[in-house]
């Protein structure tokens, strides 16, 4: 089935403006679906109220100029009880941007630094703050809602390929890097860093946490896929599999699936307490063998992103197309075409799939099925439980294989 298409930002183009500089390498929406946020390219990143995006889809039909005045949203501010409009901002981060991440505070989760009694940046409980990883290394940190630059961390010698906030408001970011490390900063902090996470052999490209917060994964060049221990700051297991880099990861809102995609032109989907491959979504038929698995790079998937209902996945390859996945099928369940299509994410809510591409970002709605009663109960008790404890429960066999994810 072909997929609905929702609207579209585009970028404002010059006369004579070259399309190498311009490519959209990441896309996120703030945690709470107030805004949307990406890379135009030529350093420049634009946030625009969700809300406002999908009024303006419905009033003027898809298209819809990314240089445009968008109408401001209520919010209440973090002095009191006096109201605020947020508004577009268009920021100029100095260099080409990599990787974007919105992270919203709780005031009552600590920062894990000691003795520290003095700090710049007292975070509030709607703080909202936008991360964008440059090309030379650094990360800056912007306040969303007054587009202003709070922090510039510069300790990477290379270029932050991905950024990830912890889900648990405690405003702690890790950012991979093409240095071959991952890097663990406290904003609570000022920005401290924390620790350095070392043992990918090459480039780093992506990074995800689990929903607890408590296991992260990164994945790399050399077919590299680790998942860490964030209380530790040690490394799990290595997920090994794939053939070639690995570029994207995600893992499902229930915290029991972890999907990564790959330049072998494949989709896994792992479950990754145990290690092991549940899944496989194939982007060319028949799949390349393992020597010849870099060969067909007119089929590399880019990115991947598990949808918010955690019963489907979208992938996005170059062969020109976006699909949607059901976990438990083999085949699409709709398709959508996109040329040069670099980077895709859900919306906050999971009704709508961003995708970007030379600076434009493309939106379509997501395939909408009801959940079957074992996937609710999978996800209610994945959420609290791995999946060890699942097998150690004292429950009928019957019971048990209802309730796990089976190859």
């Amino acid at each position: 089935a072909r997929s609905r298409t929702v609207g579209e930002l585009l970028a404002p183009t010059a006369p004579f403006d070259k399309k190498c500089g311009r490519e959209n390498w990441t896309v996120a929406f703030a945690p709470d679906g107030s805004y949307l946020a990406w890379s135009q390219g030529h350093r420049i990143v634009k946030l625009v109220p969700w809300a406002q995006c999908l009024n303006n889809f419905l009033l003027h039909g898809t298209k819809n100029g990314a240089d445009a005045a968008g109408t401001r949203l209520p919010r209440q501010s973090s002095e009191g009880s006096q109201k605020s409009k947020p508004c577009e901002h268009i920021i100029d981060c100095g260099d080409i941007v990599w990787s974007l991440a919105f992270g919203s505070s709780v005031p009552e989760k600590q920062s894990r630094c000691v003795n520290i009694e003095w700090h710049r940046f007292k975070f509030g409980q709607d703080q909202l703050l936008l991360a964008t990883g440059l090309n030379n290394g650094r990360i800056k940190i912007w306040d969303v809602y007054t587009g202003k630059l709070l922090l510039n961390l510069m300790d990477h010698t290379e270029v932050v390929r991905d950024l990830t906030f912890a889900p648990d408001g405690s405003l702690i970011l890790v950012s991979a890097s093409r240095d071959k490390t991952l890097r663990v900063w406290d904003l609570k902090d000022d920005g401290n860093m924390m620790k350095v996470l070392r043992g990918h052999p090459n480039w780093v490209y992506g990074c995800a946490f689990s929903p607890d917060s408590s296991i992260l994964c990164s994945v790399g060049a050399s077919k590299a896929v680790f998942l860490w221990d964030m209380d530790k700051y040690s490394m799990l297991r290595k997920l090994e599999g794939h053939h070639n880099d690995v570029v994207a990861c995600e893992f499902s809102p229930d915290g029991a699936l972890l999907a990564t995609a790959s330049y072998d032109t494949r989709v896994y989907v792992w479950d990754p307490h145990i290690g092991v491959i549940l899944r496989e979504f194939g982007h060319l038929f028949p799949p390349p063998t393992p020597i010849f698995a870099g060969g067909a790079n007119d089929r590399w998937v880019r990115s991947v992103c598990f949808s918010h209902d955690g019963l489907h996945v979208a992938s996005l390859a170059d062969d020109k197309m976006v699909r949607f996945w059901r976990i438990d099928e083999e085949y699409p369940v709709q398709v959508a075409p996109l040329n040069n299509g670099l980077c895709c994410t859900f919306s906050t809510d999971g009704s709508v799939l961003a995708a970007g591409q030379d600076g434009s970002v493309y939106f379509w709605a997501t395939p909408s099925q009801v959940s079957s009663l074992q996937h609710l109960c999978r996800m209610a008790i994945r959420r609290v439980m791995p999946t060890s404890q699942v097998k150690n429960l004292p429950i009928p066999c019957k019971v048990l294989e209802f309730l796990c994810y089976q190859i």
